[in-house]
C-alpha cells in the first residue's frame, strides 16, 4: 500500500513537471521560432501603431467601411467575453433582431437578397471574415461614400478574397480589417467616417 502511494505521488510530480511545465515551454519556444507572427496573435501595425489583429474582428460602423459580422461577444468584439448568444432558432428575441436587421439591410439595398452572415453573429462573436457575398452586398454603400466606382471597389475586394484552405476546407472569405486598411490607403475618405 505504502509503495503504491509513493508511486502515485511520484507519477503526479513527474507528469505535472513534464506536461505542466516542460511541454508548454517547448511548444511555446517552437512556435516563437517557427511561426512568430501567428504565435503572437497576427497583430497588424501601421506607422508603428498597433491597429488590431488579423484574427479578431473589430467594429467598423462608418458608412465608408465594410462592416464585419455582428458580434454577441460582451460589449461587441470583446475577446475577453467571446461566445455566441446561445439563442435557438425559435427564440423570439433572436427572430425579432433578425427581422429588424433584414429590414434595415433591405432599405440599404432594395431588391437584393441579404447574405446570411450579414445579419447573423458568428459562434465566437469575433469572426474577422465575411463572405464574398456579404462584401458584394456592402459594395454600393462603400463605393458611394468613397466616391469610387463599384467596379474599382470590387477589384479590391477580389484582391482580399481568400479561397478555401488547401482547396477544400472552409469557405471563401474576406478579412474585413485588412480590406478596410487597404481601402483607406488606396481610396481615402473625403470626409472622415467613424470606425
Amino acid at each position: 500500500m505504502k509503495r503504491n502511494i509513493i508511486t502515485a505521488i511520484l507519477m503526479t510530480i513527474v507528469t505535472t513537471i513534464l506536461l505542466g511545465l516542460v511541454y508548454p515551454l517547448v511548444v511555446t519556444a517552437l512556435a516563437q521560432v517557427l511561426f512568430p507572427h501567428k504565435a503572437n496573435g497576427q497583430l497588424i501595425s501601421q506607422d508603428g501603431k498597433l491597429i488590431g489583429s488579423r484574427i479578431i474582428a473589430q467594429p467598423f460602423t462608418g458608412a465608408g467601411y465594410f462592416h464585419p459580422r455582428a458580434s454577441a461577444a460582451g460589449n461587441g468584439y470583446d475577446a475577453a467575453n467571446s461566445g455566441g448568444t446561445n439563442m435557438g432558432p425559435t427564440n423570439r428575441k433572436l427572430i425579432n433582431r433578425i427581422k429588424q436587421d433584414v429590414t434595415a439591410a433591405q432599405s440599404e439595398n432594395p431588391g437584393k437578397p441579404v447574405p446570411v452572415d450579414y445579419i447573423t453573429t458568428s459562434a465566437s462573436g469575433l469572426d474577422p471574415d465575411i463572405t464574398p457575398a456579404n462584401a458584394e452586398f456592402q459594395l454600393p454603400r462603400v463605393a458611394r461614400e468613397r466616391n469610387i466606382s463599384e467596379d474599382q471597389l470590387r477589384q479590391l475586394v477580389l484582391q482580399h478574397t481568400e479561397g478555401r484552405q488547401l482547396g477544400l476546407l472552409g469557405e471563401p472569405r474576406v478579412n474585413v480589417l485588412e480590406l478596410n486598411l487597404d481601402l483607406d490607403s488606396k481610396f481615402p475618405l473625403q470626409k472622415r467616417a467613424s470606425r
